[in-house]
Order: structure tokens, then sequence, then C-alpha cells
């Protein structure tokens, strides 16, 4: 009887224990949800205007301290005014100076700096769990006139790009590539035999005339540096070739997003990649030209539509110069006049934290100047891994629906405005939804 008693109690223990294992992992559960659910809320990277007070309402369980990013942290902030309904916070300038200041996400935020500067903010979820480290970059406020002007494209390649590696009967009857395990698709060719390579014509004629001897190469590969030697071999028609498709410049057309008062400019939103190769081209020189739209290929479902623009590439159609290639755009100068016969006045830029869903419109000139058109932001994405898709916008207006069935190869880099504010520019189409694209934030394309 007493075993029995005792059995009894040792079950009742172990079912105790289980079910408090089954509490615990289901406390644990709800707060890896709850810890997964609010992760992205707050993007890992917030921009401020220098000088103007900005609003921020996560409404999270997250708080935490900001402070200044240098090694040695000077004094950083002070609470300006605080009450039951929100917090604003002076990051810079005025006011009693502190070490670092406490804000709290789960109520309005407002933060102010006067300067620029740059900030750490260390964030826990209700105070107790890691959730993470908040770069604060305080950015000089900026006006800028929105384009929407087609234009014509010309890039140089820093020495000549390698866009592929073949091989070729030689003389002798042979199947060789001697570029084969010394070169890869994507090297950037900088010298030959210590001379700079400057285009695709030289280099060949360095490789014809060789005559078998050693090429000492100084090539680009990724970020690095490097000399390789190679021989040429002799085809069946008895000339010297490595057996390389190399590239030395790109054309296209695309849409200028902004031109600044300064007469600087950024256009496409994106870079301009190898086609063969998906590799950002290393940049030399590059020029703007006037363009003239000529036809119109309509998108669909599966199948992206495209621009068709005429480009004269003479000296009297150069509208500007293009002195970066990035993954945000192509930037450079542009031609003074152009900027004062600007059709749009200038405007605000507006922050990621200031888009909201909701309509917006685009400016492009499919129609051979430029227009505004009606879209509708249905995704803002502010911690996107790809900086050119953090928009997605919807084509509403009918007029543009009727001429190209929504977003268009060529369009890239139309800019997105909302509520009067430049807030980015269209990146790409959805290639199963032509009414749909991609777009970047105009501050990414600003920090380039």
């Amino acid at each position: 009887m007493g075993n029995s008693i005792y059995m009894n109690e040792q079950q009742e223990r172990k079912y105790r224990g289980f079910l408090w294992l089954l509490l615990l992992a289901g406390v644990a559960a709800l707060l890896f949800t709850i810890y997964v659910s609010y992760l992205d809320k707050i993007p890992s990277q917030i921009r401020i205007r220098a000088g103007v007070e900005q609003e921020f309402d996560f409404r999270v369980p997250v708080s935490g301290e900001i402070y200044r990013s240098a090694e040695e942290a000077a004094p950083v902030a002070s609470v300006t005014d605080v009450d039951a309904q929100d917090e604003a916070y002076l990051l810079a300038g005025e006011g009693k100076k502190t070490e670092s200041i406490h804000v709290d996400f789960a109520r309005t935020v407002k933060l102010k700096a006067n300067e620029i500067d740059t900030y750490q903010m260390d964030l826990k979820l209700f105070g107790v769990l890691p959730y993470k480290n908040v770069d604060i970059e305080v950015i000089q406020d900026k006006m800028l006139i929105p384009s929407g002007l087609p234009i014509g494209i010309y890039v140089k390649t820093d020495g000549v790009l390698v866009v592929g590696i073949g091989e070729f009967e030689s003389s002798g009857g042979d199947t060789i590539s001697p570029a084969r395990y010394v070169l890869q698709k994507g090297d950037y060719i900088l010298e030959c035999n210590g001379e700079a390579v400057e285009n695709k014509k030289q280099f060949i004629s360095m490789v014809e005339t060789s005559e078998g001897e050693d090429l000492v190469l100084t090539i680009r590969r990724n970020s690095e540096i490097t000399d390789v030697c190679i021989n040429a071999g002799k085809n069946r028609m008895e000339e010297w070739k490595l057996g390389i498709w190399i590239r030395d410049n790109a054309q296209g057309i695309g849409t200028m997003t902004y031109e600044g008062t300064d007469s600087t400019f950024g256009a496409l939103g994106h870079g301009i990649n190898d086609v063969d190769t998906s590799i950002l081209m290393n940049l030399e020189e590059g020029t703007l030209y006037r363009t003239e739209i000529v036809g119109i290929t309509r998108g669909a479902n599966g199948a992206p539509g495209e621009l068709t623009g005429y480009i004269e590439y003479d000296s009297d159609n150069v509208i500007g110069e293009i002195t970066e290639n990035t993954a945000e755009g192509i930037f450079g100068y542009c031609d003074e006049e152009l900027v004062a016969n600007s059709v749009y006045e200038p405007v605000p830029i507006a922050l990621k934290q200031e888009i909201v869903l909701g309509p917006a419109q685009i400016i492009c000139s499919v129609s051979g100047e430029p227009e505004f058109y009606d879209v509708e932001i249905v995704e803002v994405n502010q911690e996107h891994e790809n900086v050119n898709r953090g928009i997605v916008i919807r084509v509403v207006d009918e007029k543009l629906l009727m001429l190209t069935g929504g977003i268009i190869q060529g369009m890239s880099g139309s800019p997105i405005i909302q509520n009067g504010k430049l807030v980015g520019a269209v990146t790409h189409v959805l290639v199963n939804d032509s009414t749909k694209g991609y777009g970047i934030f105009i501050e990414e394309m600003l920090t380039h």
C-alpha cells in the first residue's frame, strides 16, 4: 500500500514537472515569436535631418540609450520636453549635456540634432532582452528638383572587362584556352606589360603583337589589384589570341531622378551592371546625352516592357558628366542650362520613416514630356537586404497603364513623390505583375 502511494506521488511529481516544462516551452516560444515580430519594426539605420525635429511612432516595447559614435564619446544630449504622450530629445547643441539619453519607443519619440553627426542607439526589448544596435546618422537637409527626363547613357570602363573565358582551335589543330585558370569572368585588365589599357581595340593589338611572349597583366579582381602572367596562343588564322571576350563600354537609356541646385544629378536608382557578368561596372568616365523616346513596348505579366530611345552620341547632345556608378544609381554633374530650364521647382526630401502607405505619384516622360502619374505605395521595407527594393509601388493611373502596362524598362530612375516630397526612385518592375515596381529610398541615393 505504502509503495503504491509512493509510486503515485512520484508519477504526480513527474507529471507536474512535465507540465512546468510545457509551460516554460510555451512561454519561450511566445517570447521568441514576439521578438521576431518586433525585430524589423525599427531599422538598423535611421537618418534624421540636421536642425529638424522628427517624429518616430514605432510603438514597440523597446527602450535603450543613445550616445555619440566617436571613440572618445562626448556628452550627447538633453531631454527637452517629456510628457505622458511622447518624448522629445535634443541630440546636440543646446541644454544640459549628458553622457547618453534614454529613449522609450513604446511611445512617440521626437528627435532633433542641430549638427551633422553620428550616434549609436543600444536597444532592449521590454528593457531586458537584447534587441539591436541602431546607427543614427544626421544628414544635411536638402531641396532637390524632381526630374523625370529620359537620358542617354554612355560609360567607359576602367580598363577592359573580361565577360567570358573560351577556347579555340590552335594552328596545330588542338583545342586550347590560354586564359583558363589565369583570368576570370569579371576581371578588369588595367595594364599590359606596364602600359595602361585604354580600350578593347588597343588591348587586342597588344595581344596580337605579343607573338606568344609573356604578357604581364595587371588586373582588378573584386577589390584587389594583382599581376598575372599569360601567353597568347595562335589560332587557325595564325592570329595570337587569349580566348577571352572583353568589353570596354556600355550604353542605354534611363530616367533622371533629380537635379541639385548645384548642378549635381542622380539617376536610375541602381547601378549599371555588365549584361553578361551582372557585375557593377567600374567607371573611368561617362556621359549623359539628350534622348528622345521613339517607341514603347507595353509590359505584361511575365514579359517586362521597354522604352526605346533615340540617342545621337555627339557633343551637341551632351547634357552631363557621370562621375560615379554605384549600387544606388549613377551620379555626376549636369548642364547648368538643364537645371535652369527644369520643369519643376525644388521639393524637400522624405526620409524612410516619413513615407506612408497610400497615394503617391511618379514622374516620367513616356508621352514625350515629364508628367505626373498616379501610383500607390503598397510596401515600405526599411530593412530590405536589397537597397534597390525598399519601396513597392502599384501603378493606378489609367493613362500610364494604357501606354505602358505599368512599370517598364527605361523608367528606372523615375522620381517618386508623396505629399509634396521626393521619397525615392523607381528601380525595377515585378516580372510577374507589370503594374508593380520596386523603388529605392531617396536617402539611400544621397548617401552614395
